[in-house]
């Protein structure tokens, strides 16, 4: 592992954490389908589709233009969903959820971040009510994430108040460096997908975890390191005292970053089905 030295003379620094594929093993978002099918949220038929588009991103990731998909999608799918309903739904399947699938590898650099005096940061497409918690359960002291705008109803309208997406991720931790005073040329940072470069370049050590094909061909021409993560741990096997926050943050944008996930990778399985259909009559 990594061994992170911080010097406390000289301004202050951060790691910055992409979160799903990089900390966690899934989408963070479409890991709660089964929560919002069984809360009535979404239909079976949504859910199974949610089942196959969490295989195909764990296999080949999505790229800029399936995002937009995604995000266009699955703020429509999510558009009169009850925040209330939503914020009761990832409070009470968060552990079960998402402790299981923390990577050891990035928990022990997180440690390992803060031992050395720095600040840890997650930055997330995923909507900020399910990264928040997450946060606090990894110790992070600040999250960046997408947020949905929420009607006087207290309903999401479908519409995104802020997308953390690509160059969003950068201009964000460009207003942190500048609000928080980090010096981001020894700073850090850490993420899977190639949409994310960006934010990678925003540092002085970026570092490519677990990455797709795209990013890891950009990481060997920039002589970017690559890092493997493979062994998900739950924490309480690490801290042994460990204990859930005794209430859920603003647990709201679960819905929107599985709805934004799902949808894109709807569209990407479909796409993927008419070219299986057009090849087979070729053949033929």
């Amino acid at each position: 592992m990594l061994r992170l030295v911080e010097n406390h003379s000289l301004p202050r620094t951060a790691a910055f954490f992409d979160l799903d594929k990089t900390v966690i093993a899934k989408s963070s978002t479409l890991t709660f389908s089964k929560s919002f099918y069984q809360g009535g949220l979404i239909s079976r038929r949504a859910a199974l589709r949610t089942a196959y588009i969490q295989f195909v991103f764990l296999v080949g990731g999505a790229d800029h233009d399936q995002m937009e998909r995604m995000r266009e999608y699955l703020s429509a799918l999510c558009k009169g969903w009850n925040v209330s309903q939503v914020k009761q739904l990832v409070a009470e399947t968060l552990h079960d959820l998402i402790d299981p699938i923390i990577y050891d590898e990035a928990a022990s650099l997180i440690e390992e971040h803060h031992a050395a005096g720095r600040d840890v940061v997650i930055v997330s497409t995923s909507g900020v009510e399910v990264v928040e918690p997450i946060g606090e359960m990894l110790g992070a002291d600040r999250v960046v994430a997408t947020r949905m705008v929420v009607g006087d109803d207290g309903c999401f309208t479908g519409e995104v108040e802020y997308y953390a997406y690509g160059p969003t991720k950068a201009e964000a931790i460009r207003e942190l460096a500048e609000s928080e005073g980090y010096d981001l040329s020894r700073c850090y940072a850490y993420s899977d997908s190639a949409t994310d470069v960006p934010m990678l370049e925003s540092v002085g050590h970026p570092y490519a975890v677990n990455p797709d094909r795209a990013l890891r061909r950009e990481a060997t021409a920039r002589d970017w390191p690559v890092l493997v993560f493979n062994r998900p741990v739950r924490l309480k096997q690490r801290l042994p005292e460990f204990r859930m926050p005794p209430r859920p943050t603003l647990l709201a944008a679960a819905a929107v970053g599985a709805a934004v996930a799902t949808a894109g990778l709807v569209w990407y399985a479909s796409r993927r089905r008419q070219a299986n259909r057009i090849g087979h009559f070729v053949q033929i």
